[in-house]
Order: C-alpha cells, then structure tokens, then sequence
C-alpha cells in the first residue's frame, strides 16, 4: 500500500471537522510511505489549522528536506516560520526597551519570511510605537495598508501614531526654545 486510502480518510475527517482523526490519518499514511513529501506537506497544514505550529513546522521541514524543487512546500515553511518568529515576538512586548527591540527584531524576520503578513506589520507598528519610534512605526502601517487599504485598525493607527509623532517634534521644539 501507498497511504493514498489513508490521505483520503483523512480528508474525509478534515470535511467532518475531525482534524485529531485527520492526524491520525495522514500519520499512517507517512508511516506506509516515510518518503512521500506530500504526505508530510499535507500532514504540516493540517498542523497548522489545528494551531500546533511546531509540529507544522517539523513536517514543513521533512517535505521540504524530501523536495526541495517544489515551491509551494516552501512557501509553507516560511510562512509558518514567520508566524513563529510572530508568536515569539508577542512574548516581548512588554515596557522593557530591550524586550521590545528583541520583539521588533524577531518580527523583521517574519516579514523577510512572509512579506504579505498583515499581522507582522500591525505589530511592528505597534512595537515601534512602544519605543516612541514614530516614523518607523508610520512606516509600517503604511506597508500594512498599501497590502491592504481598507484594514480598520491599520487605518485609526496610522492616525495615531501621526498624531504622537506630531506631538513629539512639537514637545522637542519647546525643549529647544527654552535652551535658546
């Protein structure tokens, strides 16, 4: 046997909502054919819908490792990297400075993996904007909405931040009227 019965069980499972039985599925039909990139390929996305982004990505890998030459293989692991640099990075917005650096740092590298991720952009905004770095959170969201226009929190953020940093030169200003 080839696991193809097995690949097709475990759609059957996925169009039931069943993505634990759809696991178990794809897992028996890589376990008759360890070598099938697909397999491990499909096995990875239906990780992934299940929120189990480790265990995505290590199938991700193995169908990459398998067969480098397809594309779509590989733009499934760097999407899902991105989203763990994104889930890694949410753990340092906090009020350190040096946390936040680390969270914009480790969101850079989502979008080099991923550069349609609105969400990598929303939150380098944001991280940008903890650090008081206006403009470079301006220029985030900006990416953000020329991706997609319409997009409700980039568009009141964009404002927001325009505002702060408005703010800030007119604050640096009266600092520097008062030394003169």
């Amino acid at each position: 046997m080839d696991g193809e019965e097995q690949i097709k069980k475990a759609y059957e499972s996925i169009l039931m909502h069943d993505f634990e039985q759809a696991v178990e599925w794809f897992g028996r039909a890589i376990a008759m054919n360890p070598h099938n990139a697909a397999f491990h390929y499909k096995l990875s996305i239906t990780y992934a819908r299940s929120n189990k982004l480790n265990k995505a990505i290590e199938h991700a890998r193995q169908a990459v490792r398998m067969d480098s030459r397809e594309t779509p293989y590989r733009l499934h692991l760097q999407n899902l990297q991105a989203k763990a640099f994104m889930v890694k990075a949410e753990r340092y917005f906090t009020e350190n400075e040096a946390q936040l650096w680390l969270a914009v740092s480790l969101l850079k590298r989502a979008i080099e993996l991923d550069s349609l991720c609105l969400e990598a952009y929303l939150l380098l905004g944001h991280g940008y904007a903890m650090l008081k770095e206006y403009d470079q959170a301006i220029s985030a969201i900006h990416t953000l909405l020329e991706l997609d226009p319409q997009h409700e929190m980039g568009r009141r953020l964009l404002l927001e931040y325009q505002q702060r940093l408005k703010e800030k030169n007119n604050d640096s200003n009266e600092r520097r009227k008062d030394w003169i």
